[in-house]
């Protein structure tokens, strides 16, 4: 699996009220494979939007490097190659819907790029398809559920062929039938299509989907490791403010009971497999 994202102690600084200056990403350095799943979590201010928009070059390093597929996202001749390459779905579905027809709003994208008719055509057809949406391309946004609105906003980064999702924490507004669909989703086109991705989230549960997780505070990189290396930590993590798994703190608190329950269960499955042998 090659390098697709490579972040070289990367820094961000911008100016809050009154000139001060405030560091909102400090020497991060991850790297990310092409068609590898990765969840990024960390509490509010930790640096996790501000490191996302500097995947899609909306934001460039004050000092160090972001490279998407080798293009450095400081150059600005590669900007419209790297917004094509890294689509990015943002936490309000609302703020993403351009369009009165759930189709025109797919193409919008394409449209921009200046592909043919017939192209963006059957882009649409493909794309709705991939997000099970296909049956809604004559229906206005606005009728819709906040889920079926997000998937709607991924259909539109698909036809646009990007081969990166970043997302935002897409679920923060949905319920938890929305948030569901919006994850199988996500996780069907990873595994379907190879697509990378990059899925920023509160929802911990999320996070264990994910082939690896990123754990930041105050815009460092501290934690970093597959899900069972990382949710086994369960005084870490609430240490850093975070919530873990129902799954891992029940059985955490089973074992300060003394029961004998292995130190990796993340998952409500591998629970009761440990409980109900």
């Amino acid at each position: 699996m090659g390098e697709f994202i490579t972040v070289k102690d990367m820094c961000h600084t911008y100016l809050a009220h009154e000139g001060e200056e405030v560091q909102a990403l400090d020497h991060i350095n991850i790297a990310i494979g092409k068609g590898e799943f990765v969840a990024i979590i960390g509490t509010n201010g930790s640096g996790k939007s501000t490191l996302a928009k500097h995947l899609n070059a909306l934001l460039t390093p004050s000092s160090g490097q972001c490279l998407i597929n080798g293009m450095d996202t400081k150059e600005q001749e590669n900007l419209w190659e790297i917004r094509q390459t890294v689509g990015m779905v943002f936490q309000n579905p609302d703020n993403q819907i351009v369009a009165t027809l759930v189709e025109e709003d797919v193409a919008f994208g394409p449209e921009n790029l200046g592909v043919p008719p017939d192209e963006i055509r059957n882009r649409v057809t493909e794309a709705l398809k991939d997000v099970g949406m296909e049956d809604y391309r004559q229906h206005g946004p606005h009728l819709l559920s906040g889920g079926q609105k997000q998937r709607v906003a991924i259909a539109g980064v698909l036809a646009m062929r990007s081969n990166c999702l970043v997302l935002d924490e897409p679920t923060a507004m949905l319920d938890p039938q929305g948030r569901q669909e919006v994850l199988s989703t996500v996780l069907r086109l990873h595994r379907e299509q190879n697509i990378t991705v990059v899925y920023i989230t509160h929802f911990m549960e999320e996070a264990v989907a994910a082939d690896r997780v990123i754990v930041m505070e105050q815009g460092k990189v501290v934690m970093e490791g597959v899900p069972k290396t990382i949710f086994s930590q369960v005084n870490r993590l609430k240490e850093l403010g975070l919530d873990v798994p129902v799954a891992a703190e029940f059985a955490y608190r089973l074992r300060q009971l003394t029961m004998k329950i292995p130190e990796d269960i993340i998952t409500d499955a591998e629970l009761v497999v440990a409980v109900c042998p």
